[in-house]
């Protein structure tokens, strides 16, 4: 049955969220046949800024989105989201614009779907890239040969926060830009937090965190494809959940890797960016982002 739609006026102030507004976020992520993920729109708003359109009848959200800033070398859109009933009607647009006039200059970037990339391109967004999700459980027989494999190439283990100062700094020059908000909240937000060693210097690590009944490895940082396969393996180790990892389509290897130890490739989404020709940082060592909707 197709759903009621319901006229959106086009003078509805724009409003930023707060923590008060994240079952109303779960709830525009569930209309749009997302998984709700509270968690993960818990971890957005305190780390981001969130914006919103208010559903005029008062039935929570007509649109929403959430900008998370890494000071002034970019800042990345994410969660861009409209209420079917308000579908087509222009409150995309109008609050896209919204929100990059409030970050004037600052070079923005993003991961589109098929159907919000049209808009985002007549915006000025450019395709740079992509990531590739890989989704699946990481083989029995494979996860002993990985552990065997750690003295080989780094040892992992659990990180402790006496780990984040180090953490931080091999993150920046990835990155591409400085998010201690984001990291800091990592041990929360996750279940497990390993980091990669080599000769007592760190040089990788890595989080899974819940969603929708499965777990997700992001971000994964590592200094060689090695380094990025023991940290998969660690977390793969831990879990008997199903793993969904989205992969910078660039790292072919590790995408090879996976696919033989389990994993299938899903979708591929684009990334964009406006304002800059490529998104900041070194993608050689990035291997997977926190989540699409921060980068």
């Amino acid at each position: 049955m197709p759903s009621i739609r319901h006229a959106l006026p086009d003078n509805l102030p724009i409003r930023l969220l707060t923590r008060d507004d994240l079952v109303a976020c779960a709830d525009l992520s569930e209309d749009r046949g997302w998984p709700r993920d509270e968690h993960r729109w818990g971890l957005l708003l305190a780390a981001g800024t969130g914006y919103g359109i208010d559903d005029p009848t008062g039935k929570g959200l007509a649109a929403a989105c959430v900008v998370t800033s890494y000071g002034p070398t970019h800042a990345a859109l994410g969660m861009m989201l409209v209420a079917e009933r308000f579908a087509r009607q222009g409150a995309g647009r109008r609050l896209l614009v919204h929100v990059l006039a409030a970050h004037g200059d600052t070079p923005m970037t993003l991961f589109a779907t098929d159907q919000g990339r049209p808009l985002y391109e007549k915006l000025g967004f450019a395709v740079v890239g992509s990531v590739e999700r890989l989704v699946g459980r990481f083989l029995e027989d494979v996860r002993a040969e990985a552990e065997g494999a750690d003295d080989a190439s780094a040892t992992t283990r659990r990180a402790t926060a006496r780990d984040l100062p180090a953490v931080m700094a091999l993150d920046a020059p990835v990155f591409g830009g400085e998010r201690t908000q984001v990291l800091a909240r990592l041990p929360a937000f996750s279940d497990h937090f390993r980091v990669a060693e080599r000769a007592g210097e760190l040089v990788g690590f890595a989080a899974l965190w819940p969603s929708d009944g499965s777990h997700v490895v992001g971000p994964l940082i590592a200094l060689d494809t090695e380094t990025a396969k023991a940290l998969v393996a660690s977390l793969a180790s831990v879990t008997e959940l199903t793993l969904r990892v989205e992969v910078d389509a660039r790292h072919t290897e590790l995408r090879r890797w996976l696919a033989e130890h389990g994993l299938t490739s899903v979708s591929s989404t684009a990334l964009m960016a406006k304002g800059c020709p490529d998104v900041p940082g070194d993608w050689s060592r990035r291997f997977a982002p926190l989540t699409v909707a921060t980068g």
